[in-house]
């Protein structure tokens, strides 16, 4: 019993695994907008990947405002909060409260059942140039990376890759440190996150969400620090939005290479 039990695992891990080595998207972050993004995708019928360095994909929405479980949407992210089947409740002036956890745990779930492949405890350490353009990630065991062992990674090839990894972008950030490239932001360069504006940077979570290099693309709040705007605290309609429309710019992006 003990064998046929690792075995199964191991069977199935490595099937998994393999299917993830040459995708149409992958995405780097588990927070709302990598996950939402992930599970529109995946309904469009793309073969997603989703790495998140964390035991538990979610982000920043796990903990919702100074761990007290919930967080606030506004009306204009209601449609996405009705088709996922989340329970919210109108405090006013448009905003709702939801249960964080509630919310969580049904972004991780629909992305997985629309076929997204979520993968955890993995890092992503750099990304693959092809033709000018990113055409993939470099992954390592999440704790190889955090004890900054010396073991070589694997290499992802996608036709897109999205910097959902938050306030530290890390995927652009690694593009223009390693390569001497200019951005689509302001500068040419990460901006970085400026301070606290709720309004403003909903706002702008949206419209930061965009293609920065040939191939790589930004979404939730990795998009307001690439592009120098505000972070927003626990309301996550931007998130939200910013996920869903960075699916439909990726889709875009995907048929033109065809």
């Amino acid at each position: 019993m003990e064998y046929q039990i690792s075995s199964g695992i191991v069977d199935s891990y490595f099937h998994k695994f393999k299917k993830i080595l040459n995708v149409d998207v992958a995405i780097v972050g588990g927070g709302p907008s990598g996950l939402l993004a992930a599970y529109y995708l995946a309904k469009s019928g793309q073969n997603v990947v989703l790495f998140e360095r964390k035991l538990a994909p979610g982000g920043g929405m796990w903990g919702g405002a100074m761990m007290f479980n919930e967080i606030v949407i506004q009306h204009e992210a209601l449609p996405i909060i009705k088709d996922l089947g989340i329970d919210h409740k109108l405090y006013t002036d448009g905003l709702y409260v939801v249960d964080s956890l509630q919310a969580t745990s049904a972004l991780i779930y629909h992305a997985s059942k629309a076929r997204a492949t979520l993968m955890n405890c993995i890092s992503v350490e750099d990304v693959v140039i092809q033709d000018k353009r990113v055409g993939g990630v470099v992954i390592n065991w999440a704790p190889v990376h955090r004890e900054k062992l010396h073991v070589d990674p694997i290499t992802v090839v996608s036709k897109a890759v999205l910097d959902a990894t938050g306030h530290d972008c890390e995927v652009a950030r690694i593009l223009e440190r390693k390569n001497g490239i200019k951005l689509n932001t302001p500068t040419g360069s990460v901006v970085g996150e400026r301070s606290m504006s709720v309004y403003e940077a909903e706002k702008t979570t949206i419209e930061n969400t965009k293609e920065i290099f040939p191939g790589l693309f930004v979404s939730g709040m990795a998009a307001n620090g690439v592009s120098g705007s505000f972070r927003m605290g626990p309301i996550f309609g931007g998130m939200l939005l910013s996920g869903k429309k960075i699916s439909e710019i990726i889709l875009k992006s995907i048929h033109t290479l065809v």
